[in-house]
């Protein structure tokens, strides 16, 4: 089972940072970078949400305020419980959605939001155990590319390279972590849209012979 610990002893051991009573990275500094990647690997795979709001009578409007912390909007189904559904366009400013439709609703009426929420870590974990990889990965090589930044204009007992040393590891890792995240893209949150039969009508085909004088 996935928790903010045992992605923080992933990435200690990564970081060969596992005395406790000397590590290099606290767990509050530590929780940051974990939280980074997180939120760049919900960029990629994020948490499908799908909620239900109300309209306002006489406006196209609405307040999405409450969905947080939200990515993106996906789509808008108004109205409800039809089939097939009926998804409208719909602009957002802000914490505003609009729909885009000729229309206003006259009444008060339930629509649905389908949209893209960040993952959550701290407490409750809404990835699935088999990306705790993907995030100590992410989470290792922010914190390297930290200390070396940090490092780099300090005096270190190790000598003058242990900055470079961190450095050389956060790039190889965070190459590592842009490979896992792209290996995840593929077909990934995307509302597809299909049928089931085969059209009635012939697609045309370009001719490539000629028959000749019929």
């Amino acid at each position: 089972m996935s928790s903010l610990a045992t992605v923080s002893t992933a990435v200690r051991k990564d970081l060969h940072d596992e005395d406790s009573a000397a590590y290099r990275w606290t767990d509050a500094v530590l929780q940051r970078h974990i939280e980074r990647a997180v939120l760049e690997y919900s960029q990629i795979s994020p948490l499908e949400q799908k909620s239900t709001l109300v309209t306002v009578a006489g406006t196209r409007d609405i307040s999405i305020s409450t969905l947080t912390p939200r990515l993106r909007v996906s789509h808008v189904e108004w109205p409800t419980l039809q089939y097939p559904p009926q998804f409208v366009p719909f602009t957002l400013w802000g914490d505003t959605l609009t729909l885009d439709v000729v229309s206003a609703p006259t009444a008060i009426e339930n629509f649905f939001v389908f949209w893209h929420k960040v993952h959550a870590i701290n407490g409750s974990v809404t990835f699935p155990s088999t990306h705790d990889d993907i995030i100590a990965t992410g989470a290792a090589a922010y914190a390297a590319l930290d200390w070396a930044s940090f490092a780099s204009n300090r005096v270190n007992v190790g000598g003058d390279n242990v900055w470079g040393k961190y450095m050389d590891f956060a790039n190889v890792r965070l190459t590592e972590f842009q490979r896992m995240l792209r290996d995840l893209l593929p077909a990934a949150n995307t509302l597809r849209t299909g049928t089931l039969y085969t059209p009635a009508v012939e697609r045309l085909r370009s001719q490539t012979t000629d028959p000749g004088p019929v």
